[in-house]
């Protein structure tokens, strides 16, 4: 596990290293769909658990974009523009609401 996933703990995401995704990629050749951070986005610990939290599929992450191997999920994260913080920011105020609100 430690090879191909970022992080292991029991309620961890589903955050690939590298070699996790390559495997992805060349072995199994899953599809994966790559989006691009917006110029000037810094990766931050509030955003790694976002991703953790909101991101249902294996995923990769560099500091110039995320790789998810899930096509709803990249269409969602390029409608913000690959803005992964904002992506974050609105799944957490959407479910608080529906906690408040249902």
């Amino acid at each position: 596990m430690p090879l191909w996933w970022q992080n292991t703990r029991e309620v961890g995401g589903l955050r690939l290293t590298e070699e996790g995704m390559l495997f992805l990629m060349e072995k199994i050749e899953l599809a994966t769909y790559e989006v691009p951070f917006p110029p000037e986005f810094k990766i931050t610990t509030q955003v790694i658990l976002f991703l953790d939290k909101f991101i249902d599929c294996p995923y990769y992450v560099t500091n110039k974009g995320i790789t998810v191997t899930e096509e709803k999920k990249a269409l969602e994260l390029h409608l913000f523009s690959g803005d992964v913080r904002k992506y974050g920011l609105n799944k957490a105020l959407k479910r608080t609401d529906e906690v408040t609100n249902p």
